[in-house]
């Protein structure tokens, strides 16, 4: 179908001059829940913040927690609540108000930023992997190969270089020409509902999104996967028994987490799109925005020696 030039003009500008804000449906397909999943989601976030406030201190404060494993820690649970921040604050405002309506400048700053640490999340874990990997496989040159200087470094890369990038992306998706319904089928903004709603080819954009989730999500999964096996490798190697249940208990926790947030991310952002349904991706982006940070301070914790006898050290006070 071919449109005169004069009929896409009036719709660009019709768009541009309508589609100032966006409403977020959430879960207004269950009025009767609002009250209920406000407190649930509620205690959920305070635990995040909670969970992972905790991990901070006792990472800065403990003597015996200033190693590259705890720094790499305490600056992902630093990233988790950011990562959380972005969408809790307006979805619990959303079940309390009963309404949904966002900006389009707010819905682009938000999807911007989710990126952003969603990204710089995907690259911290592939740096955390990085980090057993030389403790495990190369021991005596640990210290000098993981020094604060390039731990440090590594942190700040992590942070910035999906940053030009997932604007790039985000002023492609908010430059679309969107027309008719204005309603996000989602919990917040992001660009598979967005992307539903553009009148135009949306061929491009989407192609573009795969390539940058190729990029951030795949990309650091295939390191960590490497680093692993040959972590395994090394493991199974080891004369002494106790020596690979301590290795593998160092590692077990941080594959927990690869594996919640990996697997939920690359179930939205991976899958055809024929394939995917509004309920489904709303239940996975709830999965890796929710479960994954809820869980975090939970897996390490419990899992490790270190973290709990920092935290009876650091709770009586």
């Amino acid at each position: 179908i071919v449109s005169t030039g004069k009929k896409n003009d009036t719709m660009s500008e019709d768009n541009f001059t309508v589609v100032v804000e966006f409403i977020i449906l959430g879960f207004s397909d269950l009025p009767n829940m609002q009250g209920f999943l406000f407190g649930v989601f509620l205690v959920i976030y305070l635990c995040i913040l909670i969970g992972n406030g905790l991990l901070i201190v006792i990472t800065k404060i403990d003597p015996g927690l200033q190693t590259p494993m705890y720094f790499f820690l305490g600056n992902f649970s630093f990233l988790e609540i950011c990562y959380t921040s972005v969408t809790f604050p307006r979805m619990l405002a959303d079940l309390w108000t009963h309404k949904g309506t966002i900006s389009f400048v707010t819905c682009a700053v938000q999807t911007c930023f989710l990126y952003i640490l969603g990204a710089a999340e995907c690259l911290l874990l592939a740096v955390m992997a990085y980090d057993r990997y030389v403790a495990i496989c190369k021991p005596l040159l640990y210290p000098l190969i993981m020094n604060h200087k390039v731990c440090v470094q590594l942190v700040v890369v992590s942070w910035v270089i999906g940053v030009p990038v997932m604007i790039d992306e985000t002023y492609r998706i908010f430059n679309l020409n969107f027309c008719g319904s204005k309603k996000l089928n989602h919990v917040f903004c992001d660009a598979p509902p967005l992307i539903e709603l553009a009148c135009e080819d949306t061929y491009e954009i989407e192609i573009y999104v795969h390539v940058a989730a190729l990029i951030f999500v795949i990309t650091p999964f295939l390191l960590i996967l490497i680093s692993y096996i040959t972590i395994i490798t090394t493991i199974l190697r080891l004369p002494s028994t106790s020596g690979r249940y301590k290795a593998f208990s160092t590692c077990s926790s941080h594959l927990m987490v690869v594996g919640l947030f990996y697997g939920s991310g690359s179930i939205v952002y991976l899958q055809p799109k024929s394939r995917q349904s509004a309920g489904s991706i709303k239940v996975f982006a709830l999965f890796y925005t929710t479960v994954t940070p809820m869980f975090n301070p939970l897996i390490y914790s419990l899992r490790n020696k270190d973290v709990i006898a920092a935290l009876r050290k650091l709770l009586p006070k």
